[in-house]
């Protein structure tokens, strides 16, 4: 019988797959990349067509060697390793690391799958192909030009700013981005306006409405005194219902979950961070143990920006709305976006593998916040297969003399996807207008001028900038989280509550992109260089020809900038704490485990102290102060500040007490 191995990628991965093959196969993992670049070098070849100078990563070279011997050991081998670029080109740098070019009488082939289901493996093996070296070539590309654009101006960063810090194309351009923003919120000049508002009952009902204009032309009220002039002129009058309309709108089904829009979703509404929700997701995809099942792959492949759906999926999907919420509930069409722009290596959308498990199913075979994310993927895939909500929407015209006001109002007529899931973001202000007959006469009940200021764009958010990224065609799926995890740990942007402002080393490393490297953080030229990826994996454009075009460009700029930038001082912010040595007030410092107080006379004085984070919690045991504190291994935990107490709990505790964690 014939042996064969299966490489993948992870110990999880592994372990789900062993459950569907059968004695004749072995299941390894690669533990992720076996090449990459030197970290000593830039590790690229100038002089000689861009060749990149792979080695084998530090600390493989015993996991390599017990991979050669299982190849020995078969006849067959099959690289299935993720189904994207960053797959392909593990796979490949897997062949090469394995001498599998110069082994004749072993067979080799690449399979991938969407998701880890029986069938779906089992259709991987009936279906291996060739490796796709436009999709290595692209990755290549990638690879090279973030090397080069990093070892290039991170020396340049060090000189002139300080040491450890680090440029990157995407990274910069969302620092761009970020510091823009504040920078527009900072010169935001806020303008006054007015608005005029009522109620009108009838009955038990009311209704709200606001002032339109005069003589059917709209009227913004751009001072207290205009609007005042508009309650004089219609208070003790009636109103009178000039105009109804009435039509039913449809709100249309949401589409699956794409890498962005679960980021942005997961954000907004369970609070997770994208660097959080993708190692999650990651876990459901790669398995995770349900009893009476074994360990399950619960999702398909989380990073893709296609909205695509299996047929099998689709039909599985349909069955499962019309038997638990009717026929008139499945929309019988496969979700479809209206984006034109390039879908990465066609993959599906993020769905369950298997509708028919339901969240409610694993509620206590999943930790809180695997079942939370689970929950959110599952309602929004049912939700894209059923059919749109209907509602009935109102529109009145009142008037009052020549003033004319109008109400909106809408009913909820069929709930559609509504009965899986409510985006809280999206709900209809409902209010009805059924009562209202045209023509007819009504008192005000009360009618008020109210002042507003218009308001500055919002800081963004990670979730917003995730969409901002992608709106730009800027990065890929799997790029949006690195990136947000690295602003923030080189502390080039802060995070307050779930807003994100440049931090004064931020806006430094920022000022020296735009003027030395103004195409780096160019969302143009960063999107156009998507674009030449892309056509790279669809075999259209050769690799190193992209290398060529970008390179020399980035050389010239580098030289210049080494000459030309203008060093910049980011000063230590201080603390309010005095030094217990010599009386200076502390600066905060940052160190491996975060951050920490030092003595601003240094070197004559060494002083050095932990920093205490405040939270504004009290203790649920003593009631003193909790603070926030790091663990050996960086992670975040919450303590209470009286050294008697021995509170402390992983999650940050409210106000009204919190069961300690131990």
């Amino acid at each position: 019988m014939a042996k064969n191995l299966l490489i993948v990628e992870s110990p999880a991965k592994m372990k789900t797959i062993k459950k569907f093959l059968g004695s004749d196969y072995t299941v390894a993992a690669s533990m992720g990349h076996v090449r990459d670049l030197p970290r000593s070098s830039m590790g690229v070849d100038i002089e000689h067509d861009y060749e990149p100078k792979y080695i084998t990563i530090r600390g493989k070279g015993e996991l390599l060697s017990a991979l050669r011997k299982e190849v020995k050991k078969a006849d067959r081998i099959y690289l299935a390793t993720d189904p994207d670029r960053e797959g392909e080109a593990i796979s490949w740098h897997l062949k090469t690391a394995l001498n599998l070019d110069n082994a004749p009488d072993k067979k080799v082939a690449r399979i991938t799958f969407n998701e880890i289901t029986k069938s779906a493996v089992r259709n991987a093996l009936k279906n291996p192909r060739e490796l796709n070296m436009d999709l290595i070539d692209a990755q290549q590309a990638r690879r090279v030009t973030d090397r080069m654009l990093g070892y290039s101006i991170s020396p340049i960063l060090w000189d002139k700013v300080k040491r450890g810090l680090s440029a990157g194309r995407v990274q910069s351009v969302a620092l761009n981005l970020i510091c823009r923003r504040d920078e527009e919120i900072s010169s935001f000049v806020p303008v006054e306006y007015w608005t005029v508002d009522g109620i009108i009952k009838k009955g038990s009902k009311q209704i709200l409405f606001s002032y339109y204009g005069e003589d059917g032309k709209k009227n913004p009220l751009n001072s207290g005194e205009e609007a005042e002039k508009i309650l004089a002129a219609v208070k003790g009058t009636e109103l009178k219902v000039d105009k109804i309309r009435t039509a039913e709108r449809l709100r249309t089904q949401p589409l699956p979950y794409t890498t962005s829009t679960l980021q942005q979703d997961a954000s907004r509404m369970l609070n997770m961070s994208p660097q959080k929700t993708m190692r999650i997701a990651q876990k459901l995809y790669e398995g995770v143990n349900v009893k009476g099942k074994g360990s399950i792959g619960l999702i398909t492949y989380l990073r893709t920006d296609s909205v695509h759906i299996s047929d099998e999926a689709f039909e599985a999907g349909c069955r499962y709305i019309r038997a638990h919420y009717g026929d008139a509930y499945a929309s019988g069409k496969k979700p479809a976006s209206k984006k034109t722009l390039n879908v990465q290596d066609a993959h599906e959308a993020i769905r369950p593998t298997d509708i028919d498990i339901t969240p409610a199913e694993l509620k206590t075979q999943l930790e809180r916040d695997e079942y939370r994310l689970y929950q959110l993927i599952w309602q929004r895939y049912t939700a894209s297969l059923m059919s749109p909500a209907v509602y009935s929407v109102t529109s009145a015209v009142l008037t009052a003399g020549s003033h004319e006001f109008r109400a909106n109002g809408s009913r909820l007529l069929f709930e559609g996807f509504r009965a899986v899931y409510k985006n809280t973001d999206e709900e209809e202000k409902q209010q009805d207008l059924s009562f209202l007959k045209e023509g007819e006469s009504i008192s005000f009940h009360q009618v008020d001028a109210e002042q507003h200021f218009t308001e500055p764009p919002a800081h963004y958010t990670e979730a917003s900038l995730v969409h901002e990224l992608e709106e730009e065609g800027i990065g890929r799926p799997s790029t949006y989280a690195p990136t947000i995890t690295t602003l923030l740990g080189r502390r080039y942007v802060s995070k307050e509550k779930k807003s994100l402002y440049a931090t004064e080393l931020g806006q430094a490393v920022n000022d020296i992109m735009e003027k030395s490297f103004p195409d780096i953080v160019d969302t143009g030229f960063t999107a156009d260089m998507e674009s030449r990826l892309d056509e790279i994996a669809e075999g259209k454009l050769d690799w190193k020809q992209v290398i060529s075009d970008f390179y020399p460009r980035l050389e010239k700029e580098v030289e210049d900038a080494k000459a030309n930038a203008e060093k910049v001082k980011v000063a230590d912010q201080v603390s309010d704490v005095p030094c217990d040595r010599c009386g200076r007030m502390m600066v905060i410092k940052y160190g491996p485990h975060g951050k920490f107080l030092a003595c601003p006379g240094f070197p004559e004085c060494r002083n050095t102290m932990p920093y205490v984070e405040r939270t504004g919690v009290s203790c649920p045991k003593c009631g003193a102060d909790i603070i926030r504190r790091r663990s050996k291994k960086g992670r975040v935990f919450y303590s209470c500040e009286n050294r008697d107490c021995d509170f402390i709990s992983w999650r940050m505790p409210s106000n009204k007490g919190e069961e300690a964690a131990g």
